[in-house]
C-alpha cells in the first residue's frame, strides 16, 4: 500500500476514577468517563423533545462519508471523514456555540486503500473515532494513519503509518488515552495486536499480539477460511482491580486482559463469535467485567475479576452469561445494579447485573448501531432512521419521549457538553439543545 502523509495545518460506576480534564466535556466516544454517561454539570436542561423544527440550535453540513462519533473539546466539536474509496481522508472541526466550521483538513492521502469487500456500504474508511485532552487531539483511522494534532491551529504535532493490519472490511477500534498512553487495537486478518503508543513524541511503548487459538488452521499451518474468523473491531475497556489498571479487549474467539502499563496478558476468555465490536463494561460494585462476543448469536458474559485472576478463566469465572437478545454494535450501559442494552434491530432490554435476569424487554422501532448515552435519570437511543427515544431509567419500561427528525439518523454514537446534545447525521452535524 503506498501512502503519504500531507504535513500540512489540519482529534458512573464503571471507570469512575479515570481522571477527567476539567475541559473536556466529552473527549471520547464513550463520554468523560468511558460509560456513555454525561457529567451532572454538561447534563443540566439536556431536552428530552426535539422536532427538525424545535430545539435543534445549529446544524453543519458534512461532506464525504464517516462513522466516527463526534467528541467535544475545549469548545469544538471532532469528528473524522473519508472519501467513499478511502483515497482522501479528512478531520473536521466545528464551533461547539455557533456551528462554523473550525478546521477541515485532509490528513491522510492513500493510493491504494484496501477494499471493504463485502463491508462496502456498510463499513467506510473513517470508522474509528477521535480522542482528546488540553492540547491535543488524537486522530486515527486504523493502519492508514495516527496522529496528534494542535487543536488551535489542527497541526500535525507528530504521526505514524507503519502500523501494519489488513482490516479486511475496514477499521473499526477507536484509540483509548490513558496516562501518557494513547493505546490502538488492531484485529485483521493477518495481524491481531494491542499497541501503546507515548502520547508526546508517537514512539512505541509496547506491543502485545493476540494469544487466541483461533481453531482455523489448515493441515499447512495456513488459515482454511481467511476473514472474519480473526476480524474484530472492538475499542478496548479499563478496569481499576486494586492499585492494577488493566486493559480490557475483546478479539475473535477470544478476549484478552493486559496490564495497561507494560502490554503483559493477565487472563483470557475463550467465546464463540467473532467481529466483535462493543466495548467491554468494568462493574467495581459487582466485581464484573461484562463483555459482548460480537457477531450474530452474540452473547453477553460477566467475568469474574480480582487481582488474582490470572491464565484461562472460562471455565472458572463466568458468574453469567445472556445467549440471545444482545447487541452487536451499541454498547450496554450501566446505573444503579441495572443493565441497559438495544439490538441492532430495537430490542430494548434492562437486566439485572448481578444476576443476568431479564427485568424487562420492549421492542423500540428502528435499527441501532450507536450506543446509548444516559443523562439525568434517562437513557437516549438514536437510530439510523433519525428516531430518538428517551426512556426513564428503572426496573420497568417508561417511554418519556420519541423525537423523529429524519436526517438525524446517525450510526455514530451522540455526544454532550453544556446542556446540549450533538448528534452527527448522515450530511449534518446536529446540535439539539433547550431554547
Amino acid at each position: 500500500m503506498m501512502n503519504r502523509l500531507l504535513l500540512t495545518p489540519v482529534l458512573a460506576t464503571l471507570l469512575f476514577s479515570l481522571p477527567v480534564t476539567s475541559h473536556a466535556q466529552w473527549p471520547d466516544r464513550h463520554g468523560p468517563t468511558y460509560n456513555g454517561h454525561a457529567a451532572a454539570a454538561d447534563a443540566k436542561d439536556l431536552p428530552t423533545t426535539w422536532a427538525a423544527d424545535k430545539n435543534i440550535a445549529w446544524k453543519a453540513e458534512l461532506h464525504d462519508e464517516g462513522h466516527s462519533s463526534p467528541i467535544v473539546m475545549n469548545g469544538k466539536v471532532w469528528l473524522t471523514t473519508a472519501t467513499q474509496d478511502g483515497k482522501k481522508q479528512y478531520v473536521l472541526a466545528f464551533d461547539e456555540e455557533t456551528g462554523e466550521k473550525v478546521h477541515d483538513v485532509m490528513l491522510f492521502e492513500n493510493r491504494e486503500p484496501e477494499s471493504l469487500g463485502g463491508a462496502k456500504g456498510f463499513n467506510n474508511y473513517a470508522a474509528p473515532s477521535c480522542v482528546a485532552e488540553d492540547g491535543a487531539i488524537y486522530v486515527h483511522f486504523g493502519s492508514y494513519g495516527t496522529a496528534r494534532l494542535d487543536p488551535e491551529t489542527a497541526d500535525v504535532v507528530w504521526a505514524r503509518r507503519d502500523l501494519p493490519c489488513r482490516h479486511y472490511r475496514g477499521p473499526g477500534s477507536s484509540p483509548l488515552l490513558f496516562e501518557n498512553m494513547l493505546v490502538l487495537t488492531f484485529d485483521g486478518v493477518d495481524q491481531q495486536y494491542t499497541t501503546a503508543l507515548d502520547k508526546e513524541t508517537g514512539k512505541t511503548l509496547w506491543r502485545t499480539d493476540r494469544s487466541t487459538d483461533y481453531g482455523d488452521l489448515g493441515p499447512d499451518g495456513k488459515p482454511l477460511r481467511e476473514g472474519d474468523l480473526r476480524k474484530a473491531y472492538c475499542t478496548p475497556g479499563i478496569a481499576r482491580v486494586g492499585d492494577q489498571v488493566q486493559l480490557l479487549s475483546v478479539g475473535s474467539r477470544a478476549m484478552q486482559s493486559y496490564d495497561i502499563h507494560t502490554g503483559k496478558e493477565l487472563w483470557t476468555v475463550r467465546h464463540k463469535n467473532y467481529n466483535a465490536g462493543i466495548r467491554p463494561l468494568w462493574l467495581e460494585k459487582e466485581g464484573f467485567a461484562v463483555i459482548n462476543t460480537g457477531s450474530r448469536g452474540a452473547h453477553v458474559m460477566a467475568v469474574k475479576l480480582d487481582k488474582t485472576t490470572t491464565g484461562d478463566v472460562t471455565d472458572s469465572h463466568i458468574a453469567w452469561d445472556r445467549d440471545k437478545g444482545n447487541p452487536r454494535f451499541a454498547m450496554p450501559l450501566y446505573h444503579d445494579g441495572l443493565i441497559y442494552l438495544i439490538t441492532d434491530t430495537g430490542v430494548a432490554a434492562c437486566i439485572d447485573a448481578k444476576s443476568g435476569e431479564e427485568l424487562w424487554k420492549e421492542r423500540v422501532k428502528g435499527n441501532y448501531r450507536s450506543s446509548p448515552m444516559i443523562a439525568n435519570g434517562h437513557i437516549y437511543f438514536f437510530s439510523e432512521e433519525g428516531r430518538g427515544t428517551v426512556l426513564k431509567l428503572g426496573r420497568a419500561f417508561e417511554e418519556v419521549a420519541v423525537n423523529q427528525v429524519e436526517a438525524m439518523g446517525t450510526t455514530a454514537c451522540p455526544a454532550v457538553s453544556k446542556g446540549a446534545i450533538f448528534v452527527r447525521g448522515k450530511t449534518h452535524l446536529f446540535k439539539i439543545a433547550g431554547s
